[in-house]
């Protein structure tokens, strides 16, 4: 184990011997940490966190603080943070609280940007990218494979579907479904994350069906009960590989409490 001499590390701290914990770091009672993390200068870890192997902590982030909620009255929830996970500088994660399931969480491969801010009970997938100043209020779940973009804001209870993107400075208010690329104060759809499905290997079958479940949502003027159906009737249809995705963009919408983005 690595540690630097003007790191404060409570002796009580599950910390693998192959952790780096660098200059001016403070490293609290009730933290775990996997092999191979690293922790860069003046981070600190804090409330029940646990965290798994080879993520990367760059400087001054702030990790399992207390929830940003009046109703925190000091129980003991966790945050969980998977592994290989990059999380920049001035980053905030904070620990859940009782009134949801007292969990905050993030998965793998994940790539976290400067200055974002992930809040109470909020829990994120695997292999996103959250691009700076992001900020996530409370409850927010947000799926795989997700791009949120530079400055993108998020309401509390907001859900954000695998393979989603956000554009720079958007602002959810409401559910964005899989696949949909979304932009604009309040956002709108603009259209399905075509490239990004390419660039991860979905098929042209699986693309083409998922812009005609995108345009059974929002082209032809159907409600979502109707958008649902008609989703339903293109599953019936469509190739093997492509129906999974559309079950899951109709799962999706009758889940959707809060609306979506429309």
């Amino acid at each position: 184990m690595s540690i630097h001499a003007t790191a404060i590390v409570d002796p009580s701290a599950e910390i693998d011997s192959s952790v780096e914990i660098g200059p001016y770091c403070i490293v609290g009672p009730n933290v775990k940490i996997g092999a191979g993390t690293r922790l860069g200068p003046h981070v600190i870890v804090s409330g029940h966190t646990t965290i798994g192997e080879d993520n990367v902590f760059h400087g001054s982030a702030t990790i399992g603080g207390d929830p940003q909620d009046k109703k925190y009255k000091g129980e003991p929830t966790e945050l969980r943070i998977g592994s290989r996970n990059t999380i920049r500088e001035y980053c905030t994660f904070n620990t859940g609280t009782v009134q949801d399931g007292g969990l905050t969480s993030m998965g793998d491969d994940n790539w976290i940007m400067a200055y974002v801010h992930v809040a109470h009970d909020c829990h994120i997938g695997n292999n996103t990218i959250i691009a700076n100043s992001v900020q996530l209020a409370g409850h927010v779940h947000i799926g795989d494979w997700v791009i949120l973009g530079g400055m993108t804001g998020v309401h509390q209870f907001i859900r954000v579907g695998d393979h989603a993107m956000t554009a720079f400075q958007t602002k959810l208010m409401q559910d964005v479904p899989p696949f949909v690329m979304a932009a604009g104060y309040p956002a709108g759809p603009a259209s399905i994350n075509s490239e990004g499905l390419r660039r991860r290997g979905f098929s042209s079958d699986s693309i083409l069906f998922i812009k005609r479940a995108y345009k059974a949502i929002y082209r032809q003027g159907l409600s979502i009960e109707e958008a649902k159906a008609a989703i339903l009737d293109l599953e019936g249809s469509a190739p093997a590989d492509a129906k999974p995705h559309l079950e899951h963009m109709r799962q999706f919408l009758a889940e959707a409490t809060r609306g979506i983005v429309r």
